[in-house]
């Protein structure tokens, strides 16, 4: 069974400074038919005007994934953390027993575009952690986040694991799926076609269950994908 989610009916909130929307319920936007999927709970597509942000603020017992699209993000956190993270790197922040930090774009003339991914956590409390790493565009699949870190991977308390898929030569990929498991998919850029006849653009996302397998078919000159592994 595949659910789409639209991304023109995505919860929608602009602060002049901010035009974010929303995946799931978020802030100011509720709907309880999209309060999450399994243990990912956000997915946020944020646009950031030229040095603002988010000022300090706390978190607590959540695994937070950043994906810059365009621009750098200034982090800074109270666990000692001082970075910038350029488009196309991964920051994982576990918030622990709990954190405080500022996001805030780096630029003063260019805007700035991620995506903030929230996953609840299978454990709470202990010391926040912070991991960030660029897994490259390399074609094909590339695991980014797993369970016990494997193989370089960014590793979060949550039985899950997160997968890149880029298409630019290749025209097509497949990825197996366990009957016991759930997957949710979201267009970062492009087009494509899933599993022969859904039409996917960016922003786009899907619910999959009870599937044997996915097949992705680009329509654009390049696409780029992630994949969430869940429980």
């Amino acid at each position: 069974m595949i659910t789409i989610r639209p991304a023109e009916e995505r919860g929608h909130a602009n602060f002049g400074w901010l035009d974010s929307h929303h995946t799931f319920s978020f802030g100011h936007y509720y709907d309880p038919k999209h309060m999450g999927f399994s243990s990912l709970r956000v997915i946020n597509d944020d646009t950031v005007s030229p040095s603002m942000g988010f000022e300090t603020h706390g978190h607590k017992d959540m695994e937070i994934i950043s994906l810059v699209t365009q621009g750098t993000i200034a982090h800074k956190d109270s666990a000692g953390n001082v970075r910038e993270l350029p488009a196309g790197e991964y920051q994982l922040m576990s918030a622990g027993k709990g954190i405080f930090h500022s996001e805030f774009n780096a630029s003063r003339t260019d805007t700035l575009k991620f995506l903030q991914i929230w996953i609840q956590p299978n454990s709470v409390g202990g010391s926040p952690g912070y991991q960030q790493k660029s897994f490259g565009e390399s074609e094909g699949f590339t695991t980014i986040i797993t369970p016990n870190g494997r193989d370089g991977t960014l590793q979060i308390k949550q039985d899950m694991s997160l997968t890149q898929l880029i298409l630019k030569q290749q025209d097509d990929a497949q990825w197996p799926i366990q009957k016991d498991r759930r997957y949710y998919v979201h267009i970062v850029e492009g087009q494509l076609t899933l599993n022969d006849d859904i039409e996917l653009g960016q922003g786009d996302g899907a619910k999959i269950e009870q599937l044997e397998l996915l097949k992705f078919a680009k329509q654009s000159e390049q696409v780029k994908v992630l994949l969430f592994d869940l429980i």
